[in-house]
This record gives C-alpha cells, structure tokens and sequence, in this order.
C-alpha cells in the first residue's frame, strides 16, 4: 500500500485527489495546506483522516511514501526539497519550478535521497497522445518528425479563474517570471520537449499585451506569445499562446516526411493527415471523405471509452500518477525522463528571458 499526502488544497488539489482515489493499492492519509481550513475541508470531501497546515509536521506523522504538491509555483522547490529529504517521492504541478537552476538542483536533491520525481504534464498521457506515439512506433510518420506545432491558448471567460487574476493585483501569478504564461504554457512546450534532439534548441520569442487587456487596463499582462524553435539536426517546431484567438486550442501537430498526427486536446481526438496526393479532382473529394471517416472514428472511440467507463476528464492525469507510482514501487524508468523535464524548463526559461527583458516584446 503506497501512502499518499497532498500539499496544496486549493481547486487542482481536488483532481489529483479524484484520480488517486481511483487507484487499487494507495490511500491518501494526509492534507495539508498554510491555510489549515483549506486541508480540513479537501479532508471531508474526500475521506482523509488527518489534515495539517505545516508540511514537515504532517511528514512526521503520517510518514506518506508520496507527495503530491499542488501549491503555486513559487513554492514548489522549498516543499519538493523537504519533501525529498524527509524520504519523500514527489509528484509535483506544472510549472516544475521557476527556473532551469531549480530545476536541476531538485533532481540532484532526488538523486541524492534515492527517490523519484516527476511533474504534472498529463496531458502527454491522454487517449490520444498514447495513440500517436504507438501509431509513431508502427511507422505511420514515414520517419524521424520533421516539424512539430503546440498551441496552448487560455480563454478569459473562465470566470472563476479571470476575475481573481484581474480583480487582484497582488495574485500570485503576476509574481511568475513568467506572469501568466508561466502558468500555463508548460504543457504545450513539453509536447515538443519529448521530440527535440538536443538539450539547447535555439528559441526566438516574441510577446504582447492584447487590445484585450489594455482596454482592462492590464498593460503589463502579457498574453499573447509566438515562439519559433530551431535545431540545427531535429524537427522545427512553432509555439502558439493566445487568450484571443477562437476557437480557443489545446493543440499538437506533429509531421513527418511522409504522413501527420493532429491531438485535440479539448476534443479527445487523434486525427491522421495523410501527406498522399490524389490526381486531377479526386484530391477535392476523396480527402475530404477521408477527414469524415477520422472523425466518425474518433467519435465512435470516444463513446467506447465513455461507457467503458474511461472516458473522464483526467485520464491522463490517472495515467501519469499510476505510472509514476508504478516506477515507484517496480523500481523502473519514471514516466517523463528527467531530460525532457529541464529542457522544459530551459525552453521557458529562454521565452521569458527574451519576452520580459528584450527587445522582443510588442506593447503599444
């Protein structure tokens, strides 16, 4: 039985919660939160006998083999730290840390006490993204991905989100390095993270504050991001973040030098874009067939998944901590390699680095 704690009780903290309780083999035996009500409310939602608001105290007393920190990010290397020195494996929310050097003193931390780590990227272990990569083993790319495409867009209209961020000036999230995007676009960088070949790409980015915002009097927020990342051997690959462009996309394209691979993130859905060529005007029917034949295909998948009861809205997070766990307790490889979490890392890094103190950044 693999004991399980949760550092962090706010919104997310409720999804790890859901997805662990679905897991034979691990109990949830501690909650804990600086804001002790937080840990004692997520407790009786979810049946946790003991909830705490100081970490090192509930490390003590329920002794979890697991910690799950949902906290924001500023805190995530000083809680993944403790946690790892009291012998602790951590499962930690995106983003990893603030910064590449955090990044890498963790790992040495979790190097050095023999435990494993690993950060909150479960959309890499959705449905569809699980598909492409066995359809990517079968051969259906035609070769190594030549070009690589993430959009990661935030949409203001999720009221509950919107109106902390811009009803408070002092929200966390404006302390980011970052500012908004460190928040969000980790998930869509770590898409093309996993198929670059080196470990120092060259990133060229650009940002600015949409009409947007400025008209909310938000000059300082930035929300829109174009990003171009290159290789001198390896695929090319563009990053899109937008809180205006509709409709609003959580998406992956990933071609080769003969077919491509389309992810929906909000769909579920794993379209095939052949790269053949039809002759004369059979390219203007029989494509268009061929996209319908996709769609009825992944409709009929996800309805298969549904009553099989497969199909809910964290299924790749359920697929990364069972995975995770699994390389916990079979002492096998973690889910997403260490190097894939610091280029990550290193690809924001230099994102940031350009948009927030450079010439890059558009504001009018």
């Amino acid at each position: 039985m693999l004991k399980v704690a949760i550092v962090g009780c706010g919104r997310i903290a409720d999804s790890h919660a859901s997805q662990i309780l679905r897991i034979p083999g691990c109990e949830i035996v501690g909650a804990c939160d600086r804001e002790e009500l937080m840990a004692q409310q997520l407790a009786a939602r979810f049946g946790v006998r003991r909830y705490f608001g100081d970490v090192s105290a509930m490390i003590s007393a329920v002794h979890p083999n697991v910690v799950h920190i949902t906290t924001p990010p500023q805190s995530h290397f000083t809680i993944a730290r403790l946690c790892l020195e009291h012998g602790c494996h951590v499962y930690v929310e995106k983003p990893f840390t603030l910064s590449t050097e955090e990044a890498k003193e963790l790992l040495k931390y979790a190097e050095v006490y023999h435990r494993k780590v690993t950060v909150g990227h479960d959309e890499q272990f959705s449905h569809p993204a699980r598909r492409m990569r066995h359809l990517m083993e079968q051969g259906y790319l035609g070769g190594p991905p030549v070009h690589l495409e993430s959009t990661w867009c935030y949409d203001f209209g999720d009221q509950t989100y919107a109106r902390t961020l811009l009803g408070d000036k002092e929200h966390w999230v404006r302390k980011l390095p970052g500012g908004l995007p460190h928040n969000l676009i980790s998930h869509g960088i770590a898409k093309i993270a996993e198929f670059l070949k080196t470990d120092t790409p060259c990133v060229s980015a650009i940002g600015r504050t949409s009409t947007f915002l400025r008209e909310l009097g938000e000059p300082d927020l930035i929300d829109e991001l174009r990003v171009i990342i290159m290789e001198e051997a390896g695929p090319t690959a563009y990053f899109t973040f937008s809180s205006q462009m509709r409709p609003s996309l959580h998406q992956f394209c990933i071609y080769g030098p003969k077919n491509g691979l389309i992810i929906d993130d909000d769909h579920r859905t794993l379209m095939r874009a052949p790269g053949k060529k039809f002759k004369s005007y059979v390219e203007k029917f029989v494509p268009p067939i061929m996209t319908a034949t996709e769609c009825v295909r992944n409709s009929l998948r996800n309805a298969w998944l549904f009553m099989s009861r497969d199909f809910h809205m964290d299924a790749g997070k359920k697929y990364l901590i069972e995975a995770f766990y699994a390389s916990i307790v079979n002492e096998a490889p973690v889910p997403i390699p260490y190097n894939q979490i610091l280029l990550t890392s290193r690809i924001m890094d230099s994102i940031f680095e350009q948009v927030s103190f450079g010439e890059s950044v558009l504001r009018k």
